[in-house]
């Protein structure tokens, strides 16, 4: 019996010591927040976010289900007193209005370590009257949907993210982010929504996402490093991209990324690497494997000559690009030129391999090719189309 009663005892303090851990939940309803779609609750975010932030006992910010929250620019700051929930069950939406001039974030998470943001919610841009703008070029930026900035030890898991004016995520000069599980969706052709975009970021961690928009899936820019991208699927959109690099002679470092495991359809490219003529510094250390590509447009892309407005002219410095792996990628591509890589005569491609490549046309309706400028690789396996490097 004496035993009986110290495990109960045991039991019962565990059970007090979670629900301590587990901390106090500031809903935004408790903040006055109308939750009505159409009063803009910042106000009550912030009064939100101030109490949770400032609470020690590792406190929810909640966001509840079942009520839409019009939102108008906010950023929440740190540092804060203990690691952070912010549950958002609810959804969020931006003003359905032109409601800024000047470059800017919807939601702005900055310099708060521990953060995880988690719930079944989800942020809505309103990004339909922006592409419009920027199409008839009447507006010269637009405003990013979820930003963190100086981040670390930061997860974002289950949310979906929708119809963003310009980029749904960004990610900048933060280290171990995991990202799990997170939806992104805007119409294909929506000017420059790219997915999740990242720079000066590292240890980042993209996992079961699937991510539908009208630019790169994922972008990774100058100044990141040990990136792992893996059952996550593409499309429409442009892939996932690496870059681009050395624009405005700038000088790039990526190092260590790899993209596994994840499915592309009817994108612009696969996986790419891509910099501008002028550019300096490097890009290394790639794997690409175990890739599924459904009627993509260039499956396998490195390109160093990135201009997409066209009339660039040659330069001769560039960023060094050695280093990349393709392994196990098969698919279609919809267009016959299923491998890209171009690279520049005077700092030329390096330490390229490519193993078991099976690409075919879409329909059977030609045979694929590869196009192979200035680069030195190794083939270790059977790759369709045939690749020919230098020095092979």
């Amino acid at each position: 019996m004496r035993i009986f009663f110290v495990l109960l005892l045991l039991v019962l303090a565990a059970v007090q010591s979670l629900a301590g851990q587990q901390g106090k939940r500031y809903s935004v309803m408790d903040f006055h927040a109308a939750g009505d779609g159409s009063t803009d609750d910042a106000k009550a975010f912030a009064a939100t976010w101030n109490a949770t932030c400032g609470d020690s006992s590792g406190p929810s910010m909640v966001i509840p289900g079942g009520r839409t929250f019009l939102l108008s620019q906010i950023r929440l700051d740190g540092p804060c007193k203990s690691p952070i929930t912010v549950q958002l069950d609810g959804n969020i939406v931006a003003p359905n209005a032109i409601w800024t001039t000047a470059a800017a974030n919807l939601l702005t998470f900055y310099s708060v370590k521990n953060l995880t943001v988690d719930g079944s919610g989800q942020l809505d841009g309103n990004g339909a009257i922006w592409w419009t703008c920027f199409n008839q070029k009447k507006c010269r930026v637009r405003p990013i949907l979820l930003a963190f900035a100086s981040c670390n030890n930061l997860w974002v898991k289950s949310i979906h993210l929708k119809d963003s004016p310009d980029k749904h995520m960004t990610l900048y000069r933060c280290s171990q982010v995991h990202v799990n599980n997170v939806s992104v969706t805007a119409p294909g052709d929506s000017p420059n929504t790219d997915g999740i975009n990242m720079a000066f970021s590292d240890h980042v961690y993209i996992s079961n996402c699937s991510i539908q928009t009208g630019d790169d899936c994922v972008s990774i820019l100058s100044g990141t490093s040990d990136v792992n991208i893996t059952n996550s699927t593409c499309g429409p959109g442009h892939g996932i991209s690496v870059g681009s690099l050395g624009g405005d002679s700038s000088t790039a470092l990526v190092e260590r990324i790899t993209v596994s495991n994840c499915s592309f359809s009817k994108t612009l490219t696969g996986v790419r690497i891509k910099s501008w003529q002028g550019g300096s510094g490097k890009a290394n250390s790639f794997l690409f494997e175990n890739l599924n590509m459904t009627d993509v447009q260039f499956p396998i892309d490195i390109d160093q000559f990135y201009c997409p407005r066209g009339n660039c002219p040659p330069k001769d410095s560039a960023v060094a690009i050695s280093d990349a792996r393709f392994i196990n990628i098969q698919g279609t591509s919809s267009n016959p030129d299923a491998i890209q890589i171009l690279c520049s005569e005077s700092v030329q491609c390096r330490g390229i391999y490519l193993d078991n490549i099976n690409l075919s046309c879409s329909g059977h309706t030609a045979q694929t090719r590869a196009t192979i400028l200035n680069a030195y690789g190794t083939i270790g396996g059977t790759v369709k189309p045939h690749v020919r490097f230098l020095g092979s």
